[in-house]
């Protein structure tokens, strides 16, 4: 997507048997083309009809908030969704673990020569449905296409804006000892999914990715307790990076326990076979809150209350820790560190 729609083509394309070739990222006729037939037919809205290299939108009071995010997942397609629904999923949770309502997204495109139109559109059909469900418009983006074997089918780009109401302060360094640590539910869809469907990493199981928008969660959680003190949703490097990173920020330690981290038999099953520890493994439609203690019993009913977080549970206390450990009380009574990921257990998960 860039610049005005031309017209002056003949011969529609062709979403069956078509491919993606040099010319549609040319910035001629057929890149013109893609964007009118493809692009503006699945994102249509006022700002995106007007054609311009961005977008001009008026916002609500409050803090302005924007996140961008790349996504290079592969496969594609995975059970429970796929590379289009991904990327707008992505950014509006990025915005919403601010506190923030996500209002706007812009998409970017890099296409490899020869991708199948059918693929693309089925992508764009994703994306364009899970906007439309979350709320939120394409509003602007660009497309670039690169020669075939210099790239991997397609990759999407996606940057949003939204705005955080006042009196909202969500912060990775406002965690206090003595704080509760929440997660929304179970951990390690997203990462088997994928795994699933990786070649040489095949095996039979029903698990789907969680992916999905957490921006109303957020807010019913809000409407409860407007004093969470962080947000964070555990993707890449799963629940255990995301606590130690959020342990870094705000210099403090964390106790965990083993029992009340949900992990689907499925998941655990997948993960033992495969020699991975489900706390690393990606998520892409939980959240982790840290609460004053006394606000834990309001804010866990009110995640329970909503579809994307009946599983709510209390996960563990923040502790006064200047090493800034997160540890974690195992089922046997014992203690173990949960450290940082190291190095990469699986690339490409989203």
């Amino acid at each position: 997507m860039n610049g005005a729609v031309k017209k002056g083509y003949v011969r529609p394309l062709d979403f069956k048997h078509g491919q993606i070739d040099m010319g549609h990222g040319a910035g001629g006729r057929a890149s013109a083309q893609l964007v009118e037939e493809l692009f503006l037919a699945a994102f249509d809205n006022p700002w995106l009809r007007q054609g311009n290299d961005q977008a001009a939108f008026d916002v609500a009071g409050g803090r302005m908030v924007m996140a961008t995010d790349a996504h290079v997942v592969s496969p594609l397609f995975f059970p429970g969704g796929d590379i289009g629904c991904l990327s707008v999923h992505g950014t509006v949770n990025d915005v919403a673990m601010s506190g923030a309502r996500p209002l706007y997204l812009a998409a970017s495109f890099i296409l490899e020569e020869g991708f199948p139109l059918a693929d693309l559109k089925r992508i764009v059909d994703s994306m364009a449905r899970a906007a439309r469900e979350a709320g939120v418009a394409i509003v602007t983006g660009d497309t670039k296409v690169v020669e075939r074997g210099k790239g991997d089918g397609v990759f999407i780009t996606t940057t949003g804006v939204g705005v955080v109401p006042p009196g909202i302060h969500i912060d990775g360094a406002a965690a206090r000892p003595g704080n509760a640590i929440l997660l929304s539910g179970s951990i390690g869809e997203h990462g088997v999914a994928i795994m699933s469907k990786r070649e040489s990493l095949d095996f039979d199981t029903a698990v789907e990715s969680d992916t999905a928008a957490l921006h109303g969660l957020v807010a019913q959680m809000l409407a409860a307790v407007p004093g969470v003190r962080v947000l964070r949703d555990p993707t890449r490097g799963g629940l255990a990076t995301t606590l130690n990173e959020i342990a870094r920020q705000s210099g403090v330690g964390m106790l965990l326990e083993e029992a009340a981290i949900a992990v689907a038999p499925q998941v655990d099953a997948a993960c033992e076979f495969l020699g991975l520890d489900p706390l690393y493994v990606a998520n892409e439609g939980k959240l982790v809150a840290i609460c004053a203690a006394q606000d834990a019993p309001a804010l866990l009913a009110a995640m329970r209350a909503h579809p994307l977080g009946r599983q709510a549970t209390r996960i563990g206390t923040v502790t006064d820790d200047p090493h800034g450990f997160v540890q974690m009380l195992t089922r046997f009574g014992g203690r173990r560190v949960v450290d940082w990921l190291s190095g990469e257990q699986l690339p490409r998960i989203c």
